[in-house]
């Protein structure tokens, strides 16, 4: 491969990489990979389809658990393709233009859940804190608005990341640290100034998913406060019950994702495989644990579960 400078030319191609010390086209990592992603296309598209189809769903926090589901969906189906090109078919080359769109995708939906996480920090929030005044609030007017809101800043605000990358040259090695594109991964290849885009990167992170964090976290303290003011013991346990599962789904997103930020701006030093590991668990956990979470937490959703087992089974008995 040329090392001559390059910008948005076709012949500019990115090297993907597997786990480090273990041949590329390894069966035992290929297969589990496939399990996930067919767990997560399962249990997600489950999710949607009920919410959908069963009417004692249709209330806000559902379908702001909907709208997660999708996020997660789009989050996982970015990395698909390239994951099993390297580890199924030893494919580790990918063009400067398609690693674009794959990192363009993965920040954008990466985005697009952290603000449904913050819609379901506020559902809970006038739930718990205003009852009375739940339904009056959460109309379905309303919760359209929030989610083409949430999409669009997903949507807009990762848009100049990809802008700014494209314009950038490309010289000496190609080889990503991941089997997929991420814009820090992609800066660290450059050749030239990448203060502005580093920096709108950088900013892009703190107005979104940075306040996003911070909006949570004052959301239970208030939550919280609201619960504790509550004076029976039953009823104290059964609104923080309702909250469990989104605290999980929290948890699952931010904890990675912290983690391999600052790995990415500080623990240069840290091996490949660090890096590896917290990057995959940042895209590929949370679509895979969130509809097992709220298939477990969740009444409704368990009780709808049984029930289309237990259809299935006596239409086989029959």
């Amino acid at each position: 491969m040329s090392s001559s400078n390059r910008t948005g030319s076709s012949a500019l191609a990115f090297v993907l990489t597997g786990i480090p010390g273990l041949p590329m086209s390894s069966y035992w990592v290929a297969l589990p990979l496939c399990c996930l992603y067919l767990l997560m296309l399962l249990g997600n598209c489950t999710l949607i389809w009920m919410i959908k189809t069963e009417n004692s769903l249709h209330t806000p926090m559902y379908y702001f658990l909907s709208m997660l589901a999708v996020a997660d969906l789009g989050l996982s189906l970015s990395t698909l393709p390239t994951m099993l090109a390297v580890f199924w078919f030893e494919s580790t080359s990918l063009c400067f233009e398609a690693c674009i769109v794959q990192m363009y995708f993965i920040h954008s939906f990466s985005t697009i859940e952290s603000g449904v996480l913050v819609a379901m920090a506020f559902d809970r929030f006038f739930a718990i804190c205003y009852p009375l005044q739940y339904a009056s609030v959460l109309m379905s007017s309303l919760i359209m608005k929030v989610a083409g809101a949430i999409f669009m800043r997903g949507i807009c605000v990762v848009l100049p990341v990809a802008i700014l990358i494209k314009k950038m040259p490309f010289c000496g090695s190609h080889v990503l640290s991941h089997s997929f594109c991420l814009h820090q991964d992609m800066l660290r290849l450059v050749c030239g100034d990448i203060r502005v885009s580093s920096l709108y990167g950088l900013i892009a992170v703190i107005l979104t998913k940075g306040l996003d964090s911070l909006t949570i976290l004052l959301s239970y303290v208030m939550i919280i406060r609201a619960i504790l003011n509550i004076a029976s013991h039953e009823a104290r346990a059964k609104a923080f019950s309702t909250c469990i599962s989104h605290l999980c789904a929290v948890l699952i997103f931010y904890i990675p994702l912290i983690g391999l930020s600052i790995i990415h701006r500080f623990g240069k030093h840290l091996p490949p495989l660090t890096h590896m590991v917290l990057a995959d668990a940042y895209l590929l956990v949370p679509p895979v644990l969130n509809p097992l979470v709220y298939s477990w937490k969740t009444k409704q959703i368990r009780r709808r579960i049984l029930i289309l087992l237990c259809r299935r089974g006596s239409q086989q008995q029959v």
